[in-house]
C-alpha cells in the first residue's frame, strides 16, 4: 500500500480554524487526521503541500516512525510548531489507514487497551457574561449535561500581575463554580501562562479553600525556573505542556520534577505514536498525563487512543458541547462523553469519518484568539470571513 495523495480541509469558526486532512492510499482506504493552529492555519496548508512532495506521495502509511523521522528531519530545519503539527495530522491518519486496513481500532495497535473508558472535562463552557451568578448557572448546566470535571480561567486579562480588586473578583467567580458543581467534581484553575511566580503562588493560595484539582500553566511556559518556584510553594497538583511541540523537549521538565501533570496537543506534538512515547517516559517519573485537546471530534478520537492504553492517563479535555458544537456534524462517528466518560470503540482505525459536504458548511475564517483582549472568554472575536 502507497499513498498517492492528501487533501486539506479547513473547518472555520469565528476563534478556531480545524485543519482537517485526507490521506489517501492506492487500495483505496483513507485516513483522517485533525489539528487546530491558533493564526498559522495558511502557514501549516503551505508546510503540508511542500511536505506532500517531499516526504508524503509514495510512502508505505503503515511505516509511520519512518515517515515521522523524515518529515521531521529530512529539511534538515528544526521542526518548529508548524512542522510538527503537520506530521501530527498525517501521522494519525496513518494510524487510522493501518487500522481500517486490518481491521481493529488504533487503541489496539498501541499495545491494546488499559481501560475501557477515558474521564473527560468540560472546556469553552463559559461564554457567558462574565458574572458569579452566570458562570454558577452555566456550571449546573455542565453538571447536567453528566460531566464529572470542568475548568476555567477566571483571571480576566490578567498579565503578571492582578491587582487587588481583580482578585477578589476571580475568588468570587471560582466561589460560585464550587458552589454550583458540588464538592465531588474537579474543578480545574487554568492561569494561561499570565502571572509572574509570586503573583501564581498568591493566587493560588487565594483560591486553595476552592480545592482545585491542579493548577495549569501558572507562568508562561518559556521558563522552568520559574515553574519550579512557583510548584515549590503551592500545595496543588500543577499541571503544563500543550506549548511544548517536541517530546525531547520534555526532558528538562521531567528533570526538574516541576510538573504533575503533562499536558501535550496530540495535534502539536508530531501525533499518537509521539504521544504514547511521551507517555511512557511521563510514567517512569510518576506523572500522569492529560492532553490538551482544543480540536473537534478526529483530534478527540486520536487522543482518546493514547487513553485507552497508558496507565496513567488522567482526564481529556473536551470543548464540542459547548463552544461552537455544531462541528460536531461534520464528523461521522464523533466520541461523545456519555456520564462524564469517553467509552471504549470497537471500531476499526480512528472509528470516525470527515463528512467533506457538512465540513464545506464551516468554511475557513479569520479565527483570532487574544487571551488578553476584553471578553475573550466569549470566544467570539470579531473576524472576517474567507
Amino acid at each position: 500500500m502507497r499513498i498517492t495523495g492528501i487533501s486539506t480541509h479547513v473547518v472555520g469558526t469565528p476563534w478556531r480554524n480545524l485543519t482537517y486532512v485526507l490521506v489517501h492510499t492506492d487500495e483505496g482506504i483513507t485516513g483522517v487526521g485533525e489539528t487546530r493552529m491558533l493564526g498559522h492555519t495558511d502557514a501549516l496548508i503551505g508546510y503540508l503541500r511542500e511536505a506532500e512532495a517531499n516526504h508524503i506521495l509514495g510512502s508505505d502509511p503503515f511505516a509511520v516512525e519512518d515517515l515521522v523521522r523524515r518529515m521531521k528531519y529530512g529539511d534538515y530545519g528544526r521542526a518548529g510548531e508548524i512542522v510538527m503539527s503537520g506530521i501530527a495530522v498525517v501521522e494519525m491518519a496513518c494510524w487510522d489507514i493501518k487500522g481500517k486496513a486490518l481491521g481493529v481500532p488504533v487503541w489496539q495497535l498501541l499495545g491494546g487497551k488499559v481501560t475501557d473508558k477515558v474521564k473527560a472535562y468540560a472546556n469553552g463552557w463559559y461564554t457567558t457574561e462574565r458574572t458569579p451568578e452566570a458562570y454558577h448557572k452555566a456550571a449546573q448546566g455542565v453538571m447536567e449535561r453528566g460531566y464529572k470535571a470542568l475548568k476555567i480561567d477566571p483571571f480576566g486579562t490578567g498579565h503578571f500581575e492582578l491587582d487587588h480588586e481583580q482578585t477578589l473578583y476571580a475568588v468570587s467567580l471560582i466561589e460560585a463554580v464550587r458552589d454550583a458543581i458540588g464538592p465531588d467534581a474537579e474543578l480545574m484553575l487554568e492561569m494561561h501562562g499570565r502571572f509572574s511566580p509570586a503573583t501564581a503562588v498568591r493566587l493560588a493560595k487565594e483560591l486553595a479553600p476552592f480545592k482545585p484539582a491542579w493548577l495549569e500553566e501558572p507562568v508562561p511556559p518559556e521558563n522552568l525556573k520559574a515553574l519550579e518556584k512557583v510548584a515549590a510553594k503551592v500545595d496543588m497538583p500543577v499541571a503544563t505542556g500543550e506549548r511544548i511541540h517536541d517530546r525531547i523537549e520534555f526532558r528538562e521538565l521531567f528533570e526538574s520534577q516541576a510538573v504533575d501533570i503533562i499536558q501535550p496537543d496530540v495535534g502539536h506534538i508530531g501525533g499518537i505514536w509521539e504521544t504514547r512515547k511521551l507517555a511512557a517516559t511521563a510514567e517512569t517519573h510518576y506523572m500522569l498525563v492529560a492532553p490538551h485537546n482544543v480540536g473537534g471530534p478526529v483530534l478527540t478520537a486520536a487522543s482518546l487512543q493514547v487513553g485507552f492504553t497508558a496507565p496513567n492517563f488522567k482526564i481529556l479535555e473536551h470543548f464540542n458541547d459547548f463552544a461552537d458544537a455544531d462541528i460536531k456534524k461534520v464528523i461521522k462517528g464523533a466520541p461523545q462523553v456519555v456520564d462524564g466518560y469517553f467509552h471504549l470503540s470497537d471500531a476499526p482505525g480512528l472509528g470516525v469519518e470527515l463528512d467533506v459536504d457538512a465540513a464545506a458548511e464551516f468554511p475557513q475564517q479569520q479565527a483570532r484568539f487574544d487571551l488578553w483582549a476584553e471578553g475573550w472568554e466569549q470566544r467570539k472575536p470579531k473576524g472576517t470571513q474567507k
